[in-house]
């Protein structure tokens, strides 16, 4: 099972610059097996995009299923901002929050309940996320380019 972070689905929704990467790297990953967003990822898609019924019948149209967080993802995804907040704390000296806790229950939710988490932050999840397999859209120039 693959979990898709929000950043891909509005731009594949939104009509993005970025959306045939997203939508390329969707249908194989859908092609692979059974593809989901949780709780956090389907609030944040609906604030952005609209009517939340709207939003979860595009979803199931395109074969994404939702899976909710349980409570070992939202332990650990309080323990990593926990320890982001000490790394950000003890490198300025001041306490930085540029990171809420919904990107912790995303990755946390990837990491325990899925195999994979296709998303554009690949950084921020394969630093605090060790282990969890990243996915990124690439365009289609840049794999032709390869």
């Amino acid at each position: 099972m693959i979990a898709v972070d929000t950043s891909v689905l509005i731009d594949l929704l939104g009509d993005d610059p970025r959306a045939d990467a997203a939508e390329a790297c969707l249908r194989l990953a859908l092609s692979a097996g059974p593809v989901t967003v949780c709780d956090v990822v389907l609030s944040e898609v609906t604030a952005g995009l609209g009517h939340g019924s709207e939003v979860m019948d595009a979803l199931e149209e395109m074969g994404i299923r939702f899976s909710a967080l349980d409570q070992r993802a939202a332990i650990r995804a309080g323990e990593m901002q926990r320890r982001y907040k000490l790394r950000a704390q003890s490198a300025s000296g001041a306490h930085n929050s540029a990171r809420t806790i919904p990107d912790f229950l995303v990755g946390a939710h990837a990491m325990l309940q899925c195999d994979a988490l296709i998303t554009r932050d690949d950084g921020f999840f394969r630093d605090y996320f060790k282990g969890l397999k990243v996915i990124t859209p690439q365009s289609p120039e840049r794999v032709a380019a390869r």
